[in-house]
């Protein structure tokens, strides 16, 4: 009961397949209390928690009310002190609780994050819960499985050792060792060809490859010769039925121009010994030209016992007890290198044995291998993005600790100093031991689900923003329970893709790095749209608030105050939505603030929005003195609305000049602009719209006056820029690493 889940070997678990055999068991727990019981209860009982995106918007609207509020009371107060009619005074306060609202964001944010989704799903990700796409750019720790997701989830021959090398204790890479004794990789193949239940899928085989088993003349190991190994080539991808490690013999053999298919109807099967948990073993039995020959694999340790011989350049050799512990040796080193290791014997028999007889006696031992799941070719390079971007990878996996130690020092997500937590020890660990650990350890391996439930929790109070994938049932109580949950696409389960927000359709790691960028896109161009649209209504409250304070007349009526928020506002903030991502966005730690808006941007949004009430106040007063009230509430709401158009142009980046925009061209930016301006010229000039919206026509030098004012806008925010870059090259700030 003691054992970690993957080493319970005599256990078998509820919903469990038999393929073969069969036994008698005791039952240990039913239901809710098996393994799967376990899981379900698991689902169950861990709430599906807001996502950042959600806490962050709620948190504005809640200050936005606040501010709202205070500001609608202030404006009634100092109304009434001044002795106003009531009934305006509630009128101007409902104006200034609309101007707080930034009534496009909503949709706005909707918007950006759809089409997020869609640029994903061109990227083999597809997203189930619309907040996901936010949350992925404010990931800090990306846990991740090993099997199919860092690896290839194929097995595959990277260890030969043949009788030679045996004698030097050593193990060379396949190409090495076909170079060194060709004939000898020949036996090799021939035996792990022929000892092999799996084949290739119809039209997989590579090309070149047929008749070389069966070839005339060829001669059999057993009689003193073997196959003949021809050129060496490079393996195309393959489909495999049946076990990995038995495809990945198959392709070993394909590799060095020998057709398993070809062979096997060279050397039909007879007999054979089924592979089993007791010998160790797997025997198979052929027929060539009336010679019959017995091919075994199997674990060394089971197997060696049983050998008397050792194939050497020369042909079949007595074996010492020297090459038994060469041999011993051999495999003990390819296991500490996380290697899968198989021995290959063979052996001539005098006829066809029965079904009693003992054929696995007097083999001949041939040689080693040593087979890994070996990792994805891109998944180094995205791993070092990651830890570029300050995203930490943290392999979560059910192999051996040594297994899973190799495959990280491999991929780079294991260094030295990090630790290595087995499922055993993460067992004896409470909360708080849990808490210091994940801080530092970079593999867990030998896991159960419950120990990943535990692991993202502990991640997540520790601050970070985990992301966690799966393809498991087993994992699907983790997926629930991390910040985005990412289940596998090819490989994983119904019950892992319901929990997830998010499935890799092509299960690569790479896929996870591209969604996390473009995560960080969606961010970063919700936190410009809510800069662009806060900055705006501050200005707003700022001049009604200034007006009652000074018992001016209201600058704004209220449908101008909406026009400017959902008319003018709406088009640019969308068009900022899908603004390219900068192509410094994954050069820079995740962002942590609590809010949409960091310290320096909410800054940057007061002192905008201070500066367009200013002028659009200056702009009242102008008009005012020159043609009354309504000609001095036109041009405030000019100078608001193009203000507020301009800044569109120059909210694309914090920190680039307008007419410097590395992240690359934004076409939609364009048409919104011009669209909004259209829509401002039509309230302005069309009298019938005008009078609607309680303004006046405008003289050319108002208009001018107007124009002006709302570029100073621009050029005001341009200034700040510039100030930010040169603080930035004199070391006083990061501006220039946001973009």
């Amino acid at each position: 009961p003691g054992a970690p889940l993957g080493d319970r070997s005599t256990m078998a678990f509820a919903t469990s397949i038999v393929t073969g055999g069969r036994g008698r068991g005791v039952v240990t727990a039913t239901g809710m209390g098996t393994e799967v019981g376990q899981i379900a209860g698991l689902l169950e009982g861990d709430e599906e928690l807001d996502t950042p995106l959600k806490r962050k918007l709620a948190s504005f609207g809640k200050l936005l009310t606040i501010v709202g509020v205070a500001a609608a009371l202030a404006v009634v107060a100092i109304g009434l002190a001044y002795g106003r009619p009531f009934v305006p005074l509630l009128l101007l306060a409902v104006s200034l609780a609309i101007s707080v609202i930034p009534e496009s964001l909503p949709a706005t944010a909707t918007i950006v994050m759809a089409l997020g989704v869609q640029r994903m799903a061109r990227h083999e990700a597809l997203v189930r819960r619309l907040p996901a796409v936010e949350t992925l750019g404010g990931a800090t720790v990306i846990c991740t499985d090993k099997t199919g997701t860092l690896t290839e989830n194929r097995m595959s021959v990277v260890r030969v050792a043949l009788g030679p090398d045996l004698d030097r204790d050593t193990a060379q890479e396949p190409a090495a060792a076909l170079a060194a004794h060709p004939a000898l990789f020949g036996d090799l193949a021939f035996v792990a060809a022929l000892c092999n239940d799996a084949s290739f899928a119809e039209g997989e085989e590579a090309p070149g490859a047929a008749g070389n088993g069966g070839a005339e003349g060829e001669r059999g190991p057993t009689e003193g010769g073997r196959p003949p190994a021809a050129a060496d080539g490079t393996a195309a991808p393959d489909t495999v039925i049946g076990d990995p490690t038995e495809g990945a013999l198959l392709v070993m053999a394909r590799d060095i121009g020998v057709d398993p298919a070809a062979l096997r109807a060279s050397y039909p099967r007879l007999a054979e010994r089924p592979f089993d948990s007791d010998r160790k073993r797997m025997a198979t039995v052929h027929e060539r030209e009336g010679q019959v020959v017995a091919a075994v694999k199997g674990a060394l340790d089971g197997l060696l016992p049983h050998c008397a011989f050792v194939m050497d350049d020369d042909g079949p050799r007595p074996i010492t007890d020297d090459d038994r512990a060469h041999a011993l040796e051999v495999a003990a080193r390819l296991s500490d290198e996380a290697l899968r290791v198989l021995a290959f014997a063979t052996r001539a028999l005098p006829a066809v044995p029965g079904d009693e007889e003992d054929i696995e006696r007097e083999l001949v031992l041939v040689g080693l291998v040593g087979m890994m799941d070996p990792p994805r070719p891109d998944v180094r390079a995205a791993v070092d993005t990651c830890r570029t971007a300050g995203v930490r990878t943290v392999m979560i996996t059910g192999d051996h600790a040594a297994t899973a130690r190799t495959i990280g020092e491999e991929l780079d997500i294991y260094r030295p100093g990090d630790l290595v937590v087995t499922g055993e020890e993460l067992e004896e660990m409470d909360d708080a031991a849990l808490d210091d650990a994940v801080r530092r350890a970079s593999v867990f391996a030998r896991v159960s689900p419950y120990h990943k439930l535990r692991i993202v929790r502990a991640l997540k109070h520790d601050g970070e923003v985990t992301a966690m994938t799966g393809d498991g049932v087993n994992d699907a109580p983790a997926l629930k329970a991390a910040d985005i949950g990412v289940a596998m696409g090819i490989t994983g389960t119904d019950v892992a893709k319901d929990a997830a927000d998010m499935v890799l359709l092509d299960d690569r790691f790479t896929t996870i790095v591209y969604a996390v960028r473009e995560g960080r896109r969606v961010h970063r161009n919700i936190q410009k749209v809510v800069q662009f649209l806060v900055a705006d209504n501050l200005a707003e409250i700022v001049v009604l608030l200034a007006a009652v304070a000074l018992n001016w007349n209201a600058p704004l009526t209220a449908v101008m105050i909406l026009w400017v928020n959902l008319a003018t506002a709406t088009l640019p903030a969308l068009a900022l939505g899908v603004e390219p991502a900068s192509r410094h966005i994954m050069e820079h730690p995740p962002l942590r603030a609590g809010t949409l808006l960091e310290g320096r941007q909410a800054r940057r949004v007061v002192f905008q929005g201070l500066f367009v009430a200013a002028f659009a106040l200056l702009a009242f007063v102008v008009g005012r003195e020159a043609g009354g009230d309504a000609v001095g509430r036109t041009m405030a709401f000019g100078v608001l609305a193009f203000s507020q158009v301009l800044r569109a142009v120059n909210q694309r980046s914090d920190t680039d000049p307008v007419w410097d925009r590395e992240g690359g061209r934004n076409p939609q930016l364009v048409w919104a602009v011009a669209a909004s301006t259209a829509l401002m010229l039509v309230v302005l000039l069309v009298p019938p719209v005008r009078e609607a919206f309680g303004g006046a026509a405008m003289d050319t030098w108002q208009w001018a006056t107007v124009l002006g004012l709302a570029f100073l806008s621009l050029v005001q925010t341009e200034a700040a820029k510039a100030i930010g870059r040169w603080r930035a090259r004199r070391g006083q700030g990061t501006a220039g690493l946001q973009g």
